[in-house]
């Protein structure tokens, strides 16, 4: 960073109104706008009540808990205020209006605080795409994925991997000041090249691991497929709890794609009801049925919905998604026979799981859900916490390893060229934690944060 940073403040709190409410400062004026606003500073790092002033016009804005906070030991690494203000639109409004007007002091953008956090070294860029998890999260598996990667889960094996580069990069490049020196350079090479053989093969042990870590961040797709009027949409308002569809018994209702996610047993999925399956010359529904085969195409199991039992076909042609077959309406036949293949075990259920169920009144609705909670469980949830959670990180990994097989590819003589795919690999590690030349994608990833955050 050069030359002084703006002080910017934000309400970081959720909407009014609230309880509480709170306001943040942060940058080289934090205290001076504190001290505008009361006649006498706390000490530093301890809550005391203070009424707020309107510098202006004298008049109480609020009674506050305030806490001065010295940099750099803060969120930010700078000069830091909090304000714990009464929680209404009013009192927030005024003070956020109060510290605007103060010379120095503007408004937070999306994502600014944890930015110069990152600016000045309290988290690196794993750790802060971490951050952005743990407030998305929706289910307690994406929490505790999100939580243990704002703490250093990839970042701090990243790091380690990149310092024993460094130490490789330095045996190759001493071997290349003394190659006059006999048999140093090889003795010096044989050391490096290990280094990168064990790497590259704890990285691809990483890379290894079917996606668990996005795909737990993205959700599990599952979607609801077969002809019109089979149930589907009874289906998806069944599992969903609620009215998320429109049912109807006319062919072709539904035109587009519905989404709706669920928390099964903590684990993230995404339901989508898809349009009925057939040949029409409506060319609305027409398109419909298009997105239904492209969407069911790309989820990760397809629920096929049927009045009367098993297709022959695959109903999803070119998808490698997994097929439940669902026999619906069973309450206007009679039949008795519910549930899948019984009780769950350790191996799941066979190839072509057949369910019995009635969308309308709940016949065997308890046990296609445990079905897809153990199918969530089980794809979703390994033995280890996925180091992997978003493409980029996938993306600079494989540029890592592929550095690290040039340098392994390697000749005597070639020990130039090694050393440079090694810095290859190390500029990868450190662009994956921020290190390096990273203000391409800075924007990209802070601008999905809140306000005040």
């Amino acid at each position: 960073m050069t030359g002084k940073p703006d002080t910017i403040f934000a309400l970081s709190s959720g909407r009014p109104p609230a309880a509480i409410a709170v306001v943040r400062v942060s940058g080289p004026k934090a205290r001076f706008g504190l001290e505008t606003l009361v006649t006498r500073m706390p000490e530093p790092r301890r809550a005391v009540l203070r009424k707020l002033l309107n510098p202006f016009t004298k008049g109480v804005l609020d009674d506050a808990l305030v806490l001065w906070l010295p940099g750099p030991a803060t969120e930010t690494g700078e000069d830091m205020v909090e304000l714990h203000l009464h929680g209404g639109r009013a009192v927030v409004a005024a003070v956020l209006e109060t510290l605007g007007a103060v010379e120095g002091l503007r408004p937070a953008e999306a994502g600014e605080f944890t930015r110069r956090a990152f600016e000045n070294g309290k988290l690196d860029l794993t750790a802060v795409e971490g951050l952005a998890d743990l407030i998305a999260a929706e289910t307690e598996a994406q929490r505790v994925q999100a939580l243990r990667h704002y703490q250093g889960l990839l970042g701090d094996r990243a790091e380690a991997w990149r310092e024993r580069l460094i130490e490789a990069m330095a045996l190759v490049e001493a071997g290349i000041d003394f190659s006059d020196e006999g048999d140093v350079p090889e003795e010096l090479m044989g050391p490096a090249l290990r280094v990168a053989r064990d790497l590259a093969h704890e990285i691809d042990q990483v890379l290894a691991d079917g996606r668990r870590g996005e795909r737990l961040r993205e959700g599990l797709v599952v979607a609801i497929a077969g002809p019109p009027n089979a149930g589907k949409s009874s289906l998806l308002n069944r599992l969903a709890r609620r009215e998320a569809a429109i049912v109807s018994p006319h062919a072709g209702t539904t035109r587009d794609v519905i989404e709706v996610h669920l928390d099964l047993e903590g684990f993230p999925v995404t339901l989508l009801d898809t349009a009925g399956v057939r040949d029409t010359q409506d060319p609305i529904e027409l398109e419909g049925v298009r997105r239904a085969r492209a969407r069911a195409a790309q989820a990760d199991l397809v629920l096929w919905i049927t009045e009367d039992g098993m297709a022959s076909d695959a109903p999803v042609p070119g998808s490698a998604a997994r097929v439940w077959w669902i026999r619906n309406k069973v309450d206007l036949r009679g039949e008795v026979d519910l549930g899948g293949e019984g009780p769950i075990g350790e191996s799941g259920f066979g190839e072509d799981p057949i369910f019995w169920i009635s969308a309308t009144v709940g016949t065997g609705i308890g046990e296609l859900v445990a079905a897809l909670a153990w199918y969530a469980r089980n794809a979703l949830h390994g033995g280890e916490p996925a180091l992997l959670s978003r493409a980029r990180h996938r993306h600079l990994l494989v540029e890592t390893r592929e550095a690290l097989q040039r340098a392994l590819g390697g000749r005597p003589g070639d020990e130039e060229v090694v050393a440079e795919e090694l810095r290859s690999a190390a500029v990868s590690l450190g662009r994956l934690t921020g290190r390096i030349d990273v203000e391409d994608i800075l924007d990209v990833i802070f601008r999905d944060f809140c306000i005040g955050k």
